[in-house]
């Protein structure tokens, strides 16, 4: 209940609940009505419509897609993340192979289990905030967003899905449909890091990294990601360039570090200064970086 002009308005009843059943029922209701908002776990729409930051004219909810649940792994090694999966069962997934576990990773980290339980990896990534968890490991493992639209269908590099603080690469009228996580080499080992200032929070700074050993015990793939860095999540090629043919001694997981860090832009939030991200940003990295070499596959 609200007060408008001296009036009381029940402003959450008078929102519209459409409910299709397939992907272009979907979009058409989101292009029937010019405010509509999808409704997937409503972990972070329905926040933000009890602040009064949002006031969608419909709700186009996406429970009843089929075609939108589940994780599986196809044959060709990838994995498909329904838009409607809940984090909780991307944790519980025991088909993630090689640095697709990052994927996994990333999501037991996500707040606590009642959060996992409803809300879902198509919501979050939708939202576009660069200190949830799911962005940053998507990018390191290179993965593809499927969305849906007036125009048909379209994959988007998780890289380039990211635009800016809030800000994706959706159109109006689009929604997530699937993420596709890509097969890691065979011998990739990855691992998720985030500081918080406490358990179950947003990352003050967070990292993702995707690596791979040669048969020459030198680094043969590296992909490293910062978060909470930056409007977006980021990515440094001269990093990952400085660890590939590396044997990843200490100077060379500190110099990536050091170069990841120099690529980010933080700001301050009440979550942490600028200053402090900056300080504590290369120690996380080399962190993360050494915990994915070491890991046991």
């Amino acid at each position: 209940m609200r007060e408008e002009d001296g009036r009381r308005v029940d402003w959450a009843n008078s929102v519209k609940l459409l409910r299709p059943v397939t992907i272009a029922d979907a979009v058409a209701a989101l292009s029937g009505e010019a405010e509509a908002r999808c409704l997937a776990g409503g972990q972070t729409l329905v926040a933000m419509m009890n602040a009064d930051l949002l006031r969608p004219s419909a709700l186009v909810s996406l429970r009843h897609i089929e075609a939108m649940h589940g994780v599986s792994a196809q044959q060709d090694g990838a994995i498909r993340i329904g838009a409607m999966a809940t984090h909780a069962e991307i944790a519980a997934f025991a088909g993630f192979r090689g640095g697709q576990r990052i994927i996994g990773a990333a999501a037991r980290r996500i707040a606590h289990a009642p959060i996992r339980n409803a809300g879902t990896i198509g919501g979050s990534i939708a939202h576009g905030d660069p200190a949830a968890d799911f962005p940053t490991a998507l990018i390191a493992a290179d993965a593809e967003i499927s969305v849906a639209g007036p125009q048909g269908m379209r994959r988007i590099a998780a890289a380039n899905f990211f635009l800016d603080f809030l800000q994706t690469a959706l159109e109006a009228s689009e929604v997530v449909v699937a993420i596709h996580i890509p097969p890691a080499p065979a011998d990739a080992r990855s691992h998720y890091e985030k500081l918080t200032r406490i358990d179950g929070d947003f990352a003050i700074v967070s990292a993702g990294v995707v690596l791979a050993e040669g048969a020459d015990g030198r680094c043969s793939h590296a992909r490293l990601v910062a978060g909470a860095c930056g409007p977006t999540p980021i990515r440094s090629a001269a990093a990952e360039a400085w660890l590939v043919g590396s044997r990843l001694g200490a100077e060379d997981r500190e110099a990536a570090a050091e170069l990841l860090a120099a690529a980010c832009n933080p700001i301050d939030d009440f979550r942490g200064s600028a200053a402090y991200r900056r300080k504590v940003l290369p120690r996380l990295i080399t962190r993360a970086i050494e915990a994915a070499w070491g890991a046991v596959q």
